[in-house]
């Protein structure tokens, strides 16, 4: 049975305390286990917190040693781009090293030395963006199989997250580009004209994080953000984004994501098949894991926080 773990950015302390509490011991090799549980990491091990490299060391170790399995988040996809320079353009990089996308990686920067960070940009290339076991799904920001099978497609053609995967993923008008974008960030929505707010890091957004596993008809912009819904219009959906949507039958397997700072006294399910476990451990929130133990039905009753 699993143990799945929300986005960490880099909260080792709090990482540790999660293991402790759902019953892992530190072993001599470093690696922490569980005599008959593994835990899945939802990915976005770095960036914001003051650990960076202990969360990297644990979770590395956990799954070099069999005790773990991972997905990569878009900070881990993100720092690649960060590091790979553009095609006969010298100095610029896949990623831009402007002010936003360097504030949001600074902490990384700041804690890894440039030698170590090659290391373990190295690592991230070799991780999976999803994984589908038997009895359960995981993926760092949304399940939508139209978008996987072109982004896989490509990954095989190319080898895994290499250079020239990652300049195919990266030129912005492509399909590719758009398919990466849902599973490891989500779908985002545009807002009706004139329509904007800021996000967490102030940062101005046009477009808002969608329930995409949910329908969207019926739905309003308001009903339809995933997060808090203050100061969203209660105005219809365009019909781009109804047809565009690709909403996860109940009758699926339960799919678990990280990726939405949601902040709640308590954890709760997204739907009877759906679970979030990112409550934003970064932003004065808490860690979260999901103790699946085989069912179907996920229940409330089974989240675990620090």
């Amino acid at each position: 049975m699993y143990d799945i773990i929300g986005d960490i950015h880099g909260h080792a302390a709090r990482l540790q305390s999660l293991l402790e509490k759902l019953g892992y011991a530190q072993e001599s090799d470093q690696c922490y286990r569980h005599a008959t549980r593994q835990v899945i990491f939802v990915g976005d091990f770095i960036d914001r917190g003051p650990q960076i490299r202990e969360v990297l060391e644990t979770v590395r170790a956990m799954v070099e040693g069999g005790s773990a399995l991972t997905v990569m988040g878009n900070h881990e996809y993100n720092a690649i781009a960060y590091s790979i320079e553009r095609l006969n353009e010298p100095g610029h990089y896949l990623r831009r090293h402007n002010e936003k996308n360097t504030g949001q990686y600074q902490q990384t920067l700041n804690q890894l030395s440039p030698d170590e960070l090659e290391d373990w940009v190295g690592w991230f290339r070799t991780l999976p963006a999803w994984l589908e076991l038997d009895d359960l799904r995981v993926v760092h920001a949304s399940w939508n199989p139209p978008a996987m099978a072109l982004f896989d497609e490509v990954l095989q053609q190319y080898g895994h997250f290499t250079d020239d995967f990652m300049h195919a993923a990266c030129d912005t008008g492509s399909e590719l580009f758009r398919a990466v974008e849902t599973v490891l960030k989500g779908v985002e929505v545009p807002l009706p004209d004139g329509v904007t707010f800021a996000d967490k890091d102030g940062n101005v957004r046009h477009k808002f994080r969608s329930r995409w596993y949910a329908s969207p008809i019926g739905q309003t912009v308001r009903s339809y953000v995933l997060g808090s819904d203050s100061g969203f219009p209660d105005l219809p959906l365009s019909n781009q984004a109804i047809a565009a949507a690709c909403p996860y039958s109940p009758d699926e397997i339960p799919v678990f994501v990280g990726h939405y700072w949601l902040r709640a006294e308590n954890p709760s399910l997204l739907a009877s098949n759906v679970a979030c476990v990112d409550y934003s451990v970064a932003k004065g929130g808490f860690l979260c894991a999901y103790r699946w133990n085989g069912e179907a039905n996920l229940s409330d009753e089974n989240f675990v926080t620090v």
